[in-house]
């Protein structure tokens, strides 16, 4: 007993002395310190007593791990992979090539289907407001048929049906009103005066469009765009005066068709911002809509009784011939629109204003060569200003 507690004494003193002299500032000889320090054992027993002087502190986990090359802690070879553009192979340059000639090509059959079909429903029409001179009907016929044939389309599975809601009618009914306002008065206008002045005075609609936005909802526009106004309201004005079967009411009805246009085109940007309706569907409730607005007024304004008695009138004049004539300028007229709404899906609003521009020449050229209708110099010089001036404000509008 006496030597065990001699020996752990020992051990002890030892210990004691060694952490002491491991804290001195000057260091030992190699021979002094492999003599002072304690064996094995005391050497394990010694650290909780160092830790007692002096607390041994970790600072991170992350002290202990390896350090990394300084060459993956740079990011220059993931900048250079960046900034590297990849090679296409020549498949698929090929592929995207044939891919925009397609897509070129579908523009091109939209423009051309679209310039017929309003050209070959203005003729129809005007042949039908000749013979039977009531155009409140004869605008109800054109919304009853397309919604007749959109109705079937749905039914059939030919034509997706739009998912609506309430709110979707709620933002429609301002802008069915200003289409079917639009719709009745260019066809009242075409009831009194040639399809050829009716297309001159409409194509003042963009003037209607700058001076609504500027005066009623505070827009600006850049300087070229009221120059571009110079030459439409000239050229209208000067193919007004020179027009030898000039009519007020006819005059009348195109510009009230301009700003009925213009409101709609106001209220369809603002109002359906967010709808996932497609451009045919679209124009297929407006459609709707607008013939339920407008069947009581064309009922109050002209009656059974005078379509019954113009129609008598026409099919002794004409023959069978002219149900044909009311059918083909219904079918017609929805058609031409529900293109002109489709090509509105793929193209710019530049590139439809300018299409627009050249629909607007191609019934002003075919009309007059049809109808036979005598133009002067001076009138043909109005509508050539203000045609250009119509591609100038679409050009600076843009």
């Amino acid at each position: 007993m006496i030597s065990l507690k001699s020996s752990v004494t020992t051990a002890t003193a030892a210990a004691f002395n060694g952490s002491d002299l491991g804290f001195r500032r000057k260091p030992l000889l190699q021979t002094q310190r492999s003599l002072c320090l304690p064996a094995h054992a005391a050497r394990t027993e010694r650290k909780p007593t160092l830790s007692m002087l002096k607390p041994f502190h970790l600072s991170s986990v992350s002290s202990f791990q390896p350090l990394k090359p300084k060459k993956s802690l740079t990011k220059c070879e993931a900048y250079e992979a960046d900034r590297s553009e990849p090679i296409e192979p020549k498949e698929v340059a090929a592929a995207e090539a044939k891919s925009e000639a397609a897509k070129k090509l579908k523009i091109g059959l939209y423009f051309a289907t679209w310039w017929a079909l309003n050209v070959v429903f203005n003729i129809y029409n005007k042949k039908v407001l000749n013979a039977y001179p009531y155009p409140w009907l004869t605008s109800t016929l054109s919304l009853a048929c397309g919604s007749l044939m959109m109705l079937i389309s749905w039914a059939t599975g030919i034509a997706e049906t739009p998912k609506t809601d309430i709110e979707f009618w709620k933002t429609l009914f301002p802008v069915a009103v200003a289409h079917t306002i639009g719709h009745v008065a260019a066809t009242v206008s075409m009831s009194k005066v040639a399809v050829s002045f009716t297309h001159i005075i409409k194509s003042g609609e963009p003037a209607f469009s700058v001076l609504v936005s500027r005066f009623l909802l505070g827009e600006t526009f850049p300087v070229p765009v009221y120059l571009s106004l110079l030459p439409i309201i000239g050229g209208c004005a000067l193919a007004a005066v020179t027009e030898l079967n000039f009519n007020m009411i006819g005059f009348m009805g195109a510009m009230i068709s301009n700003l009925a246009f213009v409101f709609r085109n106001i209220f369809s940007k603002r109002g359906m911002k967010g709808k996932s309706v497609s451009g045919m569907n679209y124009y297929a409730c407006l459609s709707m809509l607008s013939l339920l607005i407008l069947t009581p007024f064309a009922i109050a304004v002209e009656g059974p009784q005078m379509w019954a008695a113009g129609w008598q009138t026409a099919m002794s004049q004409i023959g069978p011939q002219f149900i044909w004539w009311v059918v083909a300028q219904s079918v017609f007229y929805h058609l031409y629109n529900q293109v002109s709404y489709m090509s509105l899906d793929q193209i710019s609003p530049l590139t439809f204003s300018i299409g627009n521009t050249m629909k607007r020449i191609s019934v002003i050229v075919s009309s007059i060569i049809i109808f036979h209708t005598p133009v002067q110099p001076v009138n043909a010089l109005g509508a050539a200003i203000a045609i250009l001036g119509t591609f100038l404000y679409s050009q600076s509008k843009q």
